[in-house]
């Protein structure tokens, strides 16, 4: 049974995801109850789990909700229990469980906060990242180091590149803008960011793409690659300090 992935807008610019599979209904994150509500009536089913990524509010504002409304189980990284609405399950890294398209692993992407986790389905080749690895971009370094993101990022950029990447939040436009500053010639690039406004344009999400192509367009993913660090000046750089470069950058873009 192959997974049936449903994209739902939260607040401003935050993503959900409710995940139906051969093991049951998981939400990916929960920003607030009412449009998670909203789909799963339309669509009549229920939630077994919420699987949290990381503390920050605008990923954990309607758990409780969801959770006295369905009476879901709640499950969340181990190293920030303390910072989450009630556990039923503290997910430690490596962990993994499900069935066929619905195994489902947990990575410690460390850096955005220290105990953000990415959740990866191998068979299914989807990969939940929040706000670690995201559309042209990753989350800021907030409780974290340079050092820990370009590790999380580093791990997530070996996965199969056929995994679609489905991330936390509607930055294509702007991580796209910021990219091209960084290699403005990258053809795969500049057709992209075309992409991305025509999809706004229309109302679609962008958050969700195929890994190989953030491999070819993302440039925190490309700190590594010789032709972003002579873009930068910085051709004798390691590959941390070039990320570390762009990433102080973007934090100013």
């Amino acid at each position: 049974m192959p997974l049936d992935i449903v994209t739902v807008p939260c607040l401003k610019d935050n993503y959900a995801y409710i995940v139906k599979g051969p093991d049951g209904i998981a939400l990916i994150d929960a920003p607030e109850a009412k449009p998670l509500i909203n789909v799963l009536e339309h669509r009549g089913w229920t939630p077994d789990v919420i699987m949290i990524t990381h503390h920050h509010h605008d990923h954990v504002g309607g758990v409780d909700e969801l959770r006295e409304k369905y009476g879901c189980k709640v499950m969340g990284p181990a190293a920030e229990k303390d910072k989450l609405p009630e556990l039923d399950m503290a997910l430690e890294p490596g962990f993994s469980g499900g069935t066929d398209d619905g195994l489902c692993e947990v990575i410690p992407v460390p850096g955005h906060t220290l105990g953000h986790v990415a959740y990866h389905y191998p068979e299914a080749k989807c990969l939940f990242s929040a706000d670690s690895l995201m559309v042209m971009g990753c989350g800021r370094v907030f409780e974290g180091t340079p050092e820990m993101m370009w590790e999380s990022l580093s791990t997530l950029a070996a996965l199969d590149p056929q995994t679609i990447v489905c991330s936390g939040h509607e930055y294509g436009e702007s991580n796209a803008a910021f990219a091209k500053t960084i290699e403005p010639d990258n053809p795969g690039l500049i057709s992209r960011a075309q992409m991305i406004t025509v999809a706004r344009g229309r109302g679609q999400p962008t958050a969700q793409v195929p890994l190989y192509i953030e491999l070819q367009t993302n440039p925190f993913l490309r700190a590594g690659q010789a032709s972003v660090k002579k873009a930068l000046g910085m051709e004798d750089a390691s590959d941390l300090e070039v990320f570390t470069e762009i990433r102080a950058r973007k934090d100013k873009f």
